[in-house]
């Protein structure tokens, strides 16, 4: 079933989005809630009327995404995680996490705009996520999860009782 958001919806799109949806998750929830407009030749004039009509104001938006993105490229980051055995992360790192991180580094992303394949990660290494932070704006945001242990400097040889014994005498 194809709709048209009238508001973000987390997870699935920004507002004025055309998308094809379960009929079941339009009809019980989406349209029920307000959040969404069936696609009907009528509605998809209207939206393209009203597109048209914010022209200017979308310019100004796709412009504000455009210099998140040059911030984006700009920024590395690297996210320390607890970690087992191997690289298998204790929890997980999520968009949220991200978008946290992203923060402390003085960019402003909303988590809603953060996509990770598989929603979760849980090992150590260098990841990408999608950012999205409008219909026409994407970028493709690379960054690491690594262990939050101190390095430990190498241990010198234990000293045997024997050898520290005839030492002192």
């Amino acid at each position: 079933m194809n709709i048209i958001l009238k508001k973000d919806v987390e997870n699935l799109g920004l507002e004025f989005d055309t998308l094809s949806v379960k009929p079941g998750y339009a009809r019980n929830f989406l349209i029920p809630q307000g959040y969404a407009l069936l696609a009907t030749p009528k509605n998809i004039a209207a939206l393209e009327a009203t597109l048209e009509a914010r022209k200017e104001e979308e310019a100004k938006l796709v412009a504000a995404a455009n210099a998140v993105v040059e911030q984006l490229k700009k920024t590395s980051i690297t996210i320390p995680a607890k970690v087992g055995t191997g690289d298998k992360l204790f929890g997980s790192i999520n968009n949220a996490d991200l978008a946290e991180a992203l923060a402390k580094a003085g960019v402003s992303v909303d988590k809603k705009y953060i996509k990770i394949p598989g929603n979760t990660i849980k090992r150590t290494g260098k990841f990408s996520a999608l950012v999205r932070l409008h219909r026409n704006v994407e970028y493709n945001y690379e960054f690491d999860v690594v262990s939050d242990a101190p390095v430990e400097a190498p241990k010198a040889a234990p000293v045997k009782k024997e050898e520290a014994s005839s030492e002192e005498a």
